[in-house]
């Protein structure tokens, strides 16, 4: 494992950098108070290929992996932009990963170059109200009709939904009392957002405004089998495919809200005198912040790691989450650090760490909660006695 960046790497995390100091405060404070899907960045992004940095080129995207995406998405969180931005992005970067792995050559033609030039939006339907973490336990069911699925459930916490074209949806077509194992009878499409059969309502929250969160209501919606991704019934070892680098990439986003915040913090701390002095010469304000930036770089080679396991075809299951853990934390630490660097300021929109603070808290939750994280790290790494 090479942790030194490669000429391709730093002009893609440049590209990036330009790309965001193109959308200051201002931009994403607007985006966020209007509930605003911020298309010009998005337009932006997409018109310099960062969509499809994981999407084979043959299929009109640049053919790298999860280390890439994660230089891109660390830089574009550490920016104005946060997880506003972030947010924007990764759905189409990661989400269509099910279905590159395991759909057929049509599905790829068809559905992969929009995916990459920014013209497909892709939603991640899995989590559900009575189910939660337990993806297993789900009821949202797909019933065969001829060539088609009719698929009628509830859906809860659903990203992007309100912009998506397609949603990656996870159902059962084996009702959970008739399988031998619990992960079987559950089947994987790429189905459209049809809003005839599908009721969106936002979902009003704390943060990361800007995109949507939503509950769906799905009543009679007819998919072609043609949507359906690999063979019914094992949708739930596809969809791994989808997680693990989804807890790569959002620990890269924390990483980036964190590093963002210091920066600023410490911006403020050498400009802000009180008692005749910069308040950055107190060690009541260095230290913290050291500290900070101390914990999220030990988390950023954990991060990388996790990277490079799954560009390389290794296990990173256990890497993957421990990343997401140990950044999650990292971020919320920093940004903590830089909230209380502002003082009361912090506390008003017009420096945006308030805005920063109300994102990084999420990434303790999703996509899985830290708690969650642990006892995973508890089972399959250690060995201990499954606890849930």
């Amino acid at each position: 494992m090479i942790l030194e960046r490669t000429e391709e790497q730093k002009m893609l995390q440049q590209t990036a950098t330009e790309i965001c100091k193109q959308y200051g405060d201002e931009y994403w404070q607007k985006a966020d108070s209007e509930h605003r899907f911020p298309q010009e960045f998005w337009d932006t992004c997409a018109d310099a290929g960062l969509l499809g940095v994981m999407i084979p080129e043959k299929y009109g995207g640049a053919g790298l992996g999860v280390t890439d995406a994660s230089i891109i998405l660390q830089e574009v969180a550490k920016s104005s932009a946060a997880m506003d931005g972030s947010s924007a992005l990764h759905l189409s970067i990661f989400g269509a990963n099910p279905l590159f792995f395991h759909g057929n050559e049509a599905q790829l033609e068809k559905y992969l170059p929009d995916v990459a030039a920014g013209k497909l939006h892709v939603s991640f339907g899995v989590t559900e109200q009575n189910a939660g973490t337990d993806t297993t336990r789900i009821q949202t069911f797909a019933t065969r009709d001829r060539n088609q699925y009719v698929i009628n459930g509830k859906k809860v916490f659903i990203t992007k939904a309100q912009k998506a074209d397609r949603i990656l949806l996870i159902t059962r077509t084996t009702p959970y009392d008739e399988v031998t194992k619990k992960t079987d009878g559950m089947s994987l499409f790429f189905a459209p957002n049809d809003r005839s059969a599908i009721t969106i309502n936002e979902i009003e929250k704390m943060g990361r405004n800007a995109i949507d969160t939503n509950e769906l209501f799905i009543e009679d919606l007819r998919v072609d089998e043609f949507d359906l991704i690999g063979e019914e019934g094992k949708g739930f070892s596809y969809l791994l495919d989808g997680l693990n680098p989804e807890r790569i990439l959002l620990a890269a986003e924390a990483l980036g809200m964190g590093y963002g915040a210091i920066e600023r913090a410490a911006k403020y701390a050498n400009e802000r005198v009180v008692f005749g002095r910069p308040i950055g010469q107190n060690q009541g304000v260095q230290f913290p912040l050291a500290d900070a930036y101390a914990h999220l770089k030990a988390a950023e080679t954990l991060v990388y790691y996790a990277a490079w396991l799954y560009d390389n075809g290794k296990p990173c299951g256990a890497e993957a989450n421990m990343a997401k853990l140990r950044a999650s934390e990292a971020g919320f630490y920093a940004v903590d650090a830089a909230f209380q660097t502002f003082g009361g300021y912090a506390y008003a929109k017009e420096y945006n760490i308030e805005r920063i603070y109300r994102q990084i808290r999420l990434l303790r939750l999703a996509p899985v909660t830290n708690e969650m994280v642990k006892n995973y790290i508890a089972q399959r790494v250690l060995g201990l006695p499954r606890s849930y």
